[in-house]
């Protein structure tokens, strides 16, 4: 992916001819008090996915230093919140049909792609190879979604993939880091692992920003969190130990999202 620059405006190659400005290149202009280009693309959600692994690294200590009935607490204490961020996410949605279709047809896809067995069967392997490390499956999915749901998470990835310094990303680095100890006390090194999804998720944005500026706009991205803030409650329940849900099955909910809102969202 090569930028280049005219006239102190960074051209972005190869963007629609409906989305270009003269000469067949996208123009991307930044704010007069803005010279900053980033030296390195993919900056923010590398700093990202560090803070995840040295969090975890410090809650996987911490762990082993806790009595079961003070990770009790813990737990509960981190289940109220999860619910929390899950309900204001999804209470944000305008387009509720949308949200119930992602649902529908998410869990659909994932029942064929049987993709609840395969992260079990992915944590019984975690499990063998780190023993005594906690609930791996639900401790993965638990910090994927949770770092990787959310309006940071994809306007701080677009931000480093158009040449921006990816302030939302580092801001958002200290947030997961933060959460990456207190989760992984509990769950144990699954949370960790949550570090590889992160990085592909918000890479690809990053990679793909001129397409992906296009697709995920505001009311995308507005949809798009509701159905992860659902899928957050539904890990909250589990986390507090009142019902466990197949979250791994309504995975493809949150990108299905994307076309319903292209094709249905009423303007």
């Amino acid at each position: 992916m090569v930028l280049s620059t005219c006239n102190g405006v960074l051209r972005y190659p190869g963007i629609p001819p409906e989305a270009q400005g003269p000469g067949g290149c996208f123009l991307l202009a930044f704010p007069r008090s803005t010279h900053y280009l980033c030296p390195m693309i993919m900056l923010g959600t590398t700093v990202n996915a560090a803070a995840i692994l040295l969090g975890s690294c410090l809650g996987i200590k911490a762990g082993h230093l806790l009595h079961d009935k003070v990770r009790g607490t813990i737990m509960a204490g981190l289940g109220l919140a999860v619910l929390l961020i899950g309900v204001q996410l999804a209470l944000k949605s305008r387009e509720p049909l949308i949200v119930i279709g992602s649902l529908i047809g998410g869990g659909l896809l994932g029942e064929l792609l049987r993709i609840e067995a395969r992260l079990e069967a992915f944590g019984d392997f975690l499990e063998r190879r780190f023993k005594g490390s906690g609930r791996m499956a639900e401790g993965f999915v638990t910090a994927s979604l949770l770092y990787c749901v959310g309006a940071m998470a994809i306007m701080g990835a677009l931000q480093d993939g158009l040449g921006h310094r990816p302030d939302i990303l580092y801001a958002k680095s200290a947030l997961d880091g933060i959460a990456s100890v207190a989760l992984a006390s509990t769950l144990g090194v699954g949370v960790l692992f949550s570090a590889l999804p992160l990085f592909l998720y918000q890479g690809g944005i990053t990679l793909a920003a001129g397409l992906a500026q296009q697709l995920l706009t505001p009311g995308v991205v507005q949809e798009m969190n509701a159905v992860g803030g659902l899928l957050i409650v539904a890990i909250s329940l589990d986390l507090l130990g009142l019902k466990r849900l197949p979250v791994g099955n309504l995975l493809p909910a949150v990108f299905l999202a994307i076309p319903l809102v292209l094709l249905f969202a009423t303007p």
